[in-house]
């Protein structure tokens, strides 16, 4: 690749670009090539092939400049705008994409778009997420901190927005159903401790904004322990919270000892059958549970045949499914990395009603989670070490203790180089103690490197001390009825009683 860096910075003049550069191009491109051996040589085509290039990726131009000390800024952005190029059709359907969401002073929710395509105006309707539509109260152009209002803008252009109350950064918005998935993913989860004389739903309320910006946080309220939890990447992250919360809404806050995020799977096939029949409603739904690839979440799919259940029907059952995330059964940690498919259902003409499908749905999840073979998943960092020689098989007998793997160490000079993969639970904390015993010269990177089976789960799940039976949002029983008298069925008796298997 780096044959394919070309520094343009003095290369590309206004109206014509140097002897190097055109031999460069013309280096790859056998139709520039051939011209360029003739002697043929015509500025727009070998400019227009240099962006296309450029932009299929096959060369990289070479740039600089410093804003902070206003070097070649001007430069920089003049060659930047002749190397490159955007096609942006106006005539299309309004397209965009959220990149930040922000509160201004009265709290009011503004969203920050780039459009993509099309235009957009004051109270035009506009469509995202899950066919949630909503007015365009107020279009702003930012400089800064001031902005000024626009009544209309056009693709191409960055614009913030009022009046959209649920989009997320990330969400493609108008023609554009895309949702960006972020790489970045919490491993730790705390808690906020506040003044018991402050009221925790306000707490609460300034906590949901934060989330709305950064929705990494994850913020959750947990009814029954009355507490406020948010997921984090460090301690330093929760350091910098405290800080925010203190400018922004004068509140004194502070975090409880971070913990690890853990998560449940499956290894096993089986299949869930749920029932829910209380007096005037009815639902059934068999699910069929199977592990899906690591780090790949959780993922629905439908087999039902329409003769059993309509598409409407089949629809709803998907959109519970995948409207939260799901308890496990060994410690309540969040179902991942499973496919569910539903393979038939039944509903009454008369009775069901769409909570009936929701009620059978998790308590056929649950059902087979009980048959299935489940294991505790933990945060794994990937990591890159850099010690002098002489702290090399410290760092390696710290590595084998605290449960990780490494690949063979890369030898530099006096300096070697450690790549491998570790629980976070046992790393959490060893940057600290590498830079005391190198004295500071040792470096260590650490990344999120996915979930992976946990190396401690007996003790994880006699530490949590999860009472499936006493989770009050989740149960594996199902519901008949008979003689007018609804009865409960526990999950291990249920499979017998299924109508559809009768």
């Amino acid at each position: 690749m780096t044959d394919n860096i070309c520094d343009i910075t003095e290369k590309l003049n206004n109206d014509s670009i140097s002897d190097e550069l055109i031999e460069f191009i013309a280096e790859r491109d056998e139709v520039l090539l051939e011209k360029y051996m003739e002697g043929s040589y015509q500025a727009d085509l070998w400019i227009s092939s240099m962006k296309a290039m450029i932009k299929d990726c096959r060369i990289f131009p070479c740039l600089s400049g410093s804003a902070l000390q206003d070097i070649g800024t001007d430069n920089f952005l003049e060659k930047l705008h002749k190397s490159t190029f955007t096609n942006y059709n106006l005539n299309e359907p309004f397209s965009g994409r959220v990149y930040k969401i922000r509160h201004d002073m009265s709290g009011a929710r503004v969203t920050f778009i780039k459009a993509l395509g099309g235009s957009l105006r004051v109270r035009d309707e506009i469509y995202y997420g899950n066919n949630i539509h909503e007015k365009i109260t107020q279009i702003r152009i930012y400089n800064g901190s001031k902005f000024k209002a626009a009544e209309e803008i056009k693709a191409g252009e960055l614009f913030a927005v009022t009046g959209l109350s649920a989009a997320e950064a990330g969400d493609g918005i108008g023609a554009l159903r895309e949702k960006t998935s972020f790489e970045m993913i919490p491993a730790l989860k705390s808690k906020v401790v506040f003044d018991k004389a402050l009221n925790p739903k306000e707490i609460l309320r300034c906590f949901k904004i934060l989330d709305s910006e950064d929705p990494s946080l994850k913020v959750t309220w947990e009814e029954s322990l009355q507490e406020i939890n948010i997921s984090v990447m460090g301690v330093i992250q929760l350091e910098v919270l405290e800080q925010i919360v203190k400018e922004r809404f004068n509140l004194d806050v502070s975090f409880g000892t971070p913990e690890i995020i853990y998560k449940e799977t499956i290894t096993s096939e089986v299949i869930g059958y749920g029932h829910f029949e209380p007096l005037k409603h009815y639902a059934e739904v068999h699910l069929k549970l199977e592990p899906n690839e690591r780090g790949k979440g959780a993922v629905f799919e439908s087999r039902c045949h329409t003769d059993n259940l309509s598409v409407g029907a089949q629809n709803v059952i998907g959109r519970h499914i995948l409207e939260r995330e799901h308890h496990g059964i060994l410690t309540g940690s969040a179902l991942t990395d499973i496919k569910i498919t539903l393979l038939t259902g039944a509903d009454h003409i008369k009775h069901t009603e769409g909570g009936d499908f929701r009620e059978a749905a998790y308590r056929a999840l649950r059902h087979g989670l009980e048959k299935a073979n489940s294991i505790l998943l933990e945060p794994y960092y990937d990591f890159k070490i850099k010690v002098e020689l002489e702290y090399m098989g410290r760092v390696l007998s710290d590595i084998q203790g605290a449960y990780g793997s490494f690949e063979p160490p890369k030898i530099l000079e006096n300096k070697a180089i450690i790549l491998g993969k570790v629980p976070a639970v046992n790393f959490m904390n060893y940057s600290t103690e590498l830079a005391s015993f190198t004295q500071g010269r040792g470096i260590i990177s650490l990344v999120f490197g996915g979930y992976h089976h946990c190396h401690n789960e007996e003790e994880v799940i006699k530490r949590k001390g999860y009472n499936k039976n006493a989770d009050i949002e989740y149960t594996s029983s199902s519901i008949f009825c008979s003689k007018g008298q609804a009865y409960i069925v526990s999950w291990d008796e249920a499979e017998s009683k299924m109508h559809l298997l009768k």
